[in-house]
């Protein structure tokens, strides 16, 4: 496949991850849905060949490994034959619950509830990963909000009731830390590390 490598492939995945992500949040018809998961899965197609042309795996090994782990990880839904089972856990939280209990068994190396958040996730998205593993670990999140008290003679930071509010705050603080000087992915990266330090003891699925 020419100069085609999984090294040179990287930045098209992620690309294309996005636009599939765009065209779902903005509301775009299925005809442009199905489009871009096409160009997702063209890219998951030129990974596997090239590991097979190198004797390696197929995309048909990545299909049944794909398979065979979902319904290894979903006894709840699926029987071991991958049929379905008669009746389903009541709630999202029993699933979650499965599924972590399960990823323990397989994974008994994995010590703390951080190991497998990948380092190349922007800030805000690992930090939100970071905060949901600590959560289903048992830990309890950062809990501070600004108020006058933290920061004399400004306003309290009031949270925002939508997305769209939160959206707003967020991009403010970023406009606040590029008048400052201050790199807002940086220092976010900073604090999801010195919060998973902090918990790092923790026994719990990654």
């Amino acid at each position: 496949m020419g100069a085609l490598t999984h090294r040179s492939l990287v930045e098209y995945l992620l690309e294309e991850c996005f636009e599939v992500a765009e065209t779902i949040e903005t509301g775009a018809d299925d005809a442009e849905l199905q489009g871009e998961l096409g160009d997702v899965l063209l890219q998951v197609v030129l990974h596997a060949r090239l590991a097979q042309e190198r004797g390696s795996f197929t995309f048909d090994d990545v299909a049944r490994g794909l398979s065979a782990k979902m319904v290894r990880r979903n006894p709840h839904v699926f029987r071991p034959d991958g049929s379905l089972q008669d009746s389903f856990p009541a709630t999202v939280e029993e699933i979650v619950q499965k599924w972590d209990a399960i990823k323990r068994v397989e994974r008994p190396e994995r010590k703390n509830p951080f190991e497998g958040i990948p380092h190349a996730l922007p800030a805000l998205a690992k930090a939100q990963k970071a905060l949901d593993r600590a959560a289903r670990a048992g830990s309890a999140g950062p809990n501070r909000s600004l108020t006058p008290q933290d920061r004399p003679g400004s306003p309290a930071v009031v949270a925002p009731e939508t997305e769209e509010e939160l959206g707003e705050l967020l991009l403010a603080v970023v406009g606040s830390a590029r008048r400052k000087g201050f790199d807002a992915e940086r220092a976010l990266r900073g604090a999801v590390r010195r919060y998973q330090a902090a918990h790092e003891g923790s026994n719990a699925p990654s």
